[in-house]
Formats: C-alpha cells, structure tokens, sequence
C-alpha cells in the first residue's frame, strides 16, 4: 500500500547539514527512488509504471526535457524522473471532502511541499466570490463560470492565457487556437522565465531558436562545456550521454559557481560500473566563475582565439557569417584585470581552457539557468555563440549549441504557438486554415501579465497547468496581483499554491496526466511532444484515470471554446476532442516541419524537426548568415559588504513541486530555508555555520525585500556569491529585474545583505 500524506505541515528551517558529495546517483538513487515511488503508488503500480516511461510505447516523463536514445534501457528513467512520475500515478486523492474541511485561507498558510503531497485532484472545483471554501461543480457550470467573466469583458487582452510546459503538442496548438480566436495574444508561458533568454540570442545569431545538436553529437563532440547547469538534479539522464561522451574521448568543462557533485563523478546505476565501481569522473576542468561572470569569460576566450595563429575557421567565418570584423575589434579590446575580477577566476585556469579548445575539432556548449537568469543573460549567450562562430562549431556534427530545457515539452508548447509575440507568417497560417483573423498585435509576457493583473488592466487569469503563483518573482506583489482579478483559473493534476492565491472567483479544473489513458469518443488516444533537441513522439498514458471525474487537457480546451465562442465558430472543436488525429492533421498544414504528421509520429521514437543552421549551413537570420554580436561586455559590482545571490533548485525539487525536504548532494537533510555561504564570506559577516540570517535584497530604486529566517550553511561556493533555493527567495526578486531583450527574471543575480534573524528559528511552513 502507498504511504498517507502528511497531516502537518514540517518545519523546513532546521535541517540537518553535512558535507556536499562528490558523486551522483549509484545505489542511493536506486534506493530514495524506490523509497519515494512505493510510498506514492505501492510495489506493483511502481512496477509497471516505471517501465513504462519514456519506452517508445510509453510515456514521456513529465520531468525534464531530455531526450532519449534511439536503443533504450528497460529503466529509462532517472530519481528525479521517477519522483515525477509517483506523484502523478499517487495512490492519494484529493476530493471535495478534503476541500470540505480546509478553508481557503487555511490552505493559504500550509506549505507547497505539504499542498502537493496531499494527492491528485479528483472534481472540479469552485470558490464562489465570498466564499471561504472550494465546492464541487459540474464542468458545465464551470464553462459557464468563464464565459460569464469572460463575455463582459471590454477587451480580449484583458484575459491571459498561461500556459506550462507540460502541455501536450495536440493540446498547445489548440490552446493558441482558441485565445487568437476569442482575440487575444496573452499567451504568457513558462519560457518567459527560463530559456526566452536563449530564444532571443539564438533567433538574432543563428536564425532559429532552439539548440543546434542532437544526443549523438554530445556522443561525438571532443569537447563540452557545461555552463550554468546542474545536470545532477535538473536533467539526471544528460550524466549518461556525458559519460558515453566522456569514455569515447570527449573532455568537458564546467562553468559554475558551485561544485556539483552530478558533475564531479557519476555513478550510473544502470551498470556494474557505476553500482560496484567508482563510476565515471566527468569534469576535466571546473572553473568556478562568479555569478554573472560568463560573458566576460566568453569574451576573453574569444580574444585569446583572435590572437593565435590558425586558431580560427576563416572559411567558415568568410561564407557563412556577418559582423565578424566588429566584433572582432570589440573583443581585441578586452582587459585581462577587468575579466579577472568579473569571473573570480586565475588567468592560468582561462588559458587552461583556451588550449582544450584549441585542442578540440568539435566543441558544444550547453547551458541552462545559470546563464539565461540574469539582466545581460541575452548578450552572455551572443557570445557563447561568438565563441563557436570563431571554430565554426555550427552545422558540423558533434558540434554546436545546446540550451538544456526544464518542462518536458516547454519547446513543443513555443513550437505549437504558445507565444505572445508570434511571427505573421505563423499567423499567416492560422488564417487560412481555420477562416477567422487572429489578433496581429504582440501579447503580455508573464512579467507584463503580472502588471496588468496588478494594474487592473488584465481581469482574467486562466493557467493550462503549472504553478504560476510559485513560480514568478516577485512573490507579494504576484499574489496581490492575482488577488485582484475576476475569476482565476486552474487545469491541474495536483495542489499547489496557485490554487490557494485566487481571485474574486476562482476554479480547479482537474485533468489527466502523461501516466493515464486517454479515451474519448473516437476511441484511445495518444498526445505528442517535443524534446530539448527538436525530436518529436508520441506519449500514451497506461494507467486508468485517477477519477471519473477527469478531462483531458484537449477536451478542455475544446469544450472551453465551444462554450465561449459558441456557434459563431467555425472551427471543429467536438471532432478535435473526439479524435487527437485531427488536431495533428491541421498542425501538418499550419506548421513547416510537421508535414504529415500522423504518419511520421507512428513510427517508433518519433521525427526530428528540421534545423537550417545544423542540417545545412543555412542561417534564417536578417542577414542571411550566423550574426557575430559585438555588444558591451556587462557582470554585477557589488557594493562593500554586499553577496550576490543566486536562487537554485534542491535536489528533491523539480521547479515548484517540491518531492521532499533533502538535498542529498549537497548535504541538506529536512530543510528548504537555507543559504548556502563560502566560509571567508560568513565569517566577513560575522555568521558561523548554523547561524540565522534574514535575506535583504536592495535595489537602486531604494526599495527592499526581505525573506527571514534562514540557516547559513558553509558552502565551497564562489566568494561574493550565496545561493538559496526557490520559491522561498522569489520574494526577493523585484517584478522589474528581468534581463534586457527577454524580459525573464534575473533570479541569479540577486544583490542582498545578511542581517542577523528576527525571529529565532523553528516556524513553520515555507
């Protein structure tokens, strides 16, 4: 039998602290991924759930992501993957007699760990304006419910449409369809906050943006650099490609202001090697930067490689790129003192990196949050892309570049159309196919959206999945924000904090996971999505439906439009919800790259997407070449006795959805409210190991922000640099900190001081 959720909510305050491992997965991951799976779904649901994830005839782990090789292990999964699954496929409920006896603003002071272990959603629910608790409602009057705010409104654009990344392709595209035909591009996704930065760079530099490799070209790369990206716990399955790289000969970098321990050693446990042995060392060299110092580095990289002879693919550069002679006069200027104090590094340890690129034919870099999460996030990736642009590491196999996304299908949902800037061809497409005139004016953002909310421009907040209260910076001013609209709206599997931050009016639409079959009227059917390198397969559920009560994500969105645009639409939403095949018809036609879709997506493992700059040297840019950037080289100053603070994930966490309170590798046991300080620093500030601080973050506008109560813990960290995990710290990012271009949160470069706690420690919650 799986285990009960907890009744109260744990202190997170007081965890246990020992030292950071040296090493990933092995025995221990089999064991907490067994521990954690049984208690959710029991021995045999665990069984036969697990062996099902991400198996061609499977389904695609809603944890990260990754994508997976061609010939497939019978665990196909990482720890994480399996936390992500158990607490889809969870034995626990949560039905109207739970609503029942919690109150709302109860439910407001629990923790999110505690919300999202109570178990899956099982009514919809609705929280009438007034009222003090959620009660059950049919879907019929919940439609109504929405179409009743939405009809009044004076705008479409004052209702927004958020979207998270584990929406399906089928269920994206229909999504988009229904806002731009009710009128609106508000379409805010979590993109905006994670990899918008990426998106921007790489569609000004190489025409396209998404990643330019596929899994083998990490498998035939000489070299990889790892930048900002904690494998270890965010993406689990890269530490196998990184290993089958790192024994065919591969070296790898690692960027980063804390050691991971994912990326020191990896002990794969699906071999003897990696059960018995000592694993697979995989970091050649650790060059522990300063946060916000990746384009300086990058920059002085790009100068060291100007200045050797023969050091440059001239034939590259001369065919197939613009802007080189710019750049190149901007990087000639660079200042070895001023690069020295922005990374933190040693001038041997840049050189050092220099000759192994010198070394390498084929180099990848690959970059997650570290890089993308800060205000010149956008012009630190022009320059990774300056770097490979000099080698002419693009469009050659086992080279390129290589943005890790988080949300399983964050990629396919921007593909489908999830976007509130969408190009005119895209919307071009939308018109011929289905005979209406999309909106052609650009959208809210989700920091834009926040605004509105907050401003009363916007008076609508509907979410497709995720956990937007959770999830933006910001956090007082995102839930005051939402407390002002209409009517908030939820499409969930679980509980979470989104759904205790409502406005006026709010419901809980509960729906299918990626571990249950989907059957509808023409029979069962299967949903599609896009990995992190642009392959795209089906995903069938297996598991019946954890209540009656559920709707797919695609018949939501169906009966939703049929409900709010009525008879006045032409579009086929009924023969949508009835047949999945439809839906992937009419993507064939409005979408390049997707042609015949329903043949090519029968076929085991899927379809790559097409890529011009990987597949032929061909840059869609305005230009009509790979764009070399010469922007200023920018990295924080931080102000005498300030620390730059960056926000993280813990290891048993997987954005806001918390699995537990442990930290294993970095030895963080029972606890979230810590901040992790190199010593030097903690004792600059007069804070011994175990001490409480409060987290001040200070802005030139004179404005502060505090989170209390927080354990320091001695951490081998970069110096001036602390790191604490989210959401606990959103509260601290100010709604206006976002990187320039993008516009996403700037959560890794956070200026804060300590001052000793207020309260002592031991209160509850997060």
């Amino acid at each position: 039998m799986a285990g009960k959720p907890p009744t109260g909510d744990p202190v997170q305050d007081a965890p246990e602290v020992t030292a950071p491992q040296h090493a990933a997965a092995g025995l221990p991951a089999i064991a907490h991924t067994l521990r954690v799976a049984t208690d959710q779904m029991g021995l045999r649901r665990t069984a036969l759930t697990l062996l099902k994830v991400n198996q061609k005839d499977g389904f695609d782990c809603p944890g990260c992501a990754w994508p997976e090789p061609d010939k497939r292990h019978a665990a196909e999964f990482c720890e994480n993957g399996a936390k992500a699954v158990a607490e889809e496929a969870t034995l626990r409920r949560v039905a109207p007699a739970f609503f029942a006896a919690h109150p709302v603003a109860e439910l407001a002071t629990r923790s999110g760990y505690w919300l999202g272990q109570q178990g899956r959603l099982t009514h919809p629910m609705y929280l009438a304006e007034g009222a003090t608790h959620y009660e059950p409602v049919t879907w019929e009057r919940a439609f109504d419910i929405i179409a009743e705010e939405l009809a009044p409104l004076d705008s479409p654009d004052e209702a927004v449409f958020y979207t998270s990344g584990r929406t399906s392709n089928e269920a994206a595209f229909l999504y988009q369809l229904f806002a731009r035909e009710y009128g609106t591009n508000n379409l805010p996704d979590c993109s905006n906050m994670c990899h918008e930065s990426s998106g921007s760079a790489l569609s000004e530099t190489i025409g396209i943006g998404k990643g330019s490799v596929l899994l083998d070209d990490l498998h035939r790369a000489d070299l990889i650099i790892v930048a900002g990206q904690n494998p270890g716990t965010n993406h689990p399955r890269m530490l196998s490609a990184l290993e089958t790289a790192k024994r065919g000969g591969t070296k790898i970098i690692t960027v980063n202001p804390l050691p991971e321990a994912g990326l020191e050693r990896f002990n794969n446990p699906q071999n003897a090697r990696g059960l018995a042995g000592r694993g697979t060392p995989l970091t050649d060299l650790f060059l522990q930067i300063r946060l916000g110092g990746d384009q300086a580095l990058f920059r002085m990289l790009g100068k060291l490689l100007l200045d050797t002879e023969g050091a440059l693919d001239t034939a590259f550069i001369e065919e197939h790129t613009h802007g080189f002679q710019e750049y190149a006069d901007a990087a000639r200027t660079t200042d070895w003192e001023e690069t020295l104090a922005a990374t933190g590094l040693r001038r041997e340890e840049i050189e050092r990196a220099l000759r192994m690129i010198l070394a390498s034919r084929r180099t990848i870099v690959c970059w997650a949050m570290g890089l993308t999460q800060h205000k010149h996030a956008v012009n630190t990736i022009k320059e990774v892309v300056n770097l490979l642009l000099l080698r002419g590491d693009i469009g050659r196999p086992g080279a390129g570049v290589c943005p890790v996304r988080g949300h399983s299908n964050v990629q396919g949902d921007r593909t489908m159309g999830i976007f509130e800037r969408p190009a005119p061809a895209f919307l071009d497409a939308l018109e011929k196919e289905f005979g209406f005139a999309p909106p052609r004016h650009h959208g809210l953002d989700v920091v834009r959206a926040i605004r509105a909310l907050r401003d009363g421009d916007a008076k609508v907040f509907f979410a497709m999945g995720g956990n937007f209260v959770a999830a933006t910076p910001d956090t007082d001013v995102t839930e005051a924000a939402i407390r002002r609209a209409r009517l908030t709206v939820h499409v969930s599997t679980k509980l979470n904090r989104s759904h205790v931050i409502t406005g006026a009016r709010a419901l809980i639409l509960p729906t299918l996971g990626r571990t249950e079959r989907d059957r509808q009227a023409g029979g069962e059917q299967f949903v599609t999505v896009e990995d992190s390198m642009g392959m795209v397969h089906a995903s069938r559920g297996r598991l019946a439906p954890a209540s009656e009560h559920l709707l797919s994500e695609p018949a939501i969105v169906c009966r939703l439009a049929r409900r709010v645009l009525g008879p006045a639409s032409s579009t086929p939403w009924e023969e949508f919800e009835k047949d999945y095949a439809t839906i992937r018809d009419r993507i064939a036609r409005v979408i390049p790259g997707f042609e015949d879709f329903n043949t090519r997506v029968a076929r085991p493992g899927g379809f790559t997407l097409p890529h011009a700059p990987r597949d032929a040297r061909r840059f869609p840019t305005a230009t009509g070449k790979a764009n070399f950037s010469a922007t200023p080289v920018e990295h924080p100053h931080l102000p005498e006795g300030r620390l730059l603070l960056q926000t993280l994930r813990s290891h048993d966490q997987y954005n806001t959805t918390i699995y537990g309170l442990d930290d294993r590798y970095r030895g963080i046991k029972n606890g979230r409210r810590v901040v992790l300080l190199h010593p030097d620093d903690a004792r600059a500030h007069g804070l011994a190991d175990g001490a409480y601080a409060d987290l001040v973050s200070e802005w030139t506008d004179g404005t502060e922000r505090r989170a209390p109560g927080f354990r320091v813990v001695h951490y081998p960290t970069a110096r001036g640099c602390a790191a604490a995990y989210y959401p606990e710290t959103n509260v601290l990012v100010p709604l206006d900190h976002t990187a320039d271009t993008s516009n996403t949160p700037a959560s890794k470069s956070v200026v804060i001081r300590l001052e000793p706690a207020a309260a002592a420690a031991g209160t509850e919650g997060s």
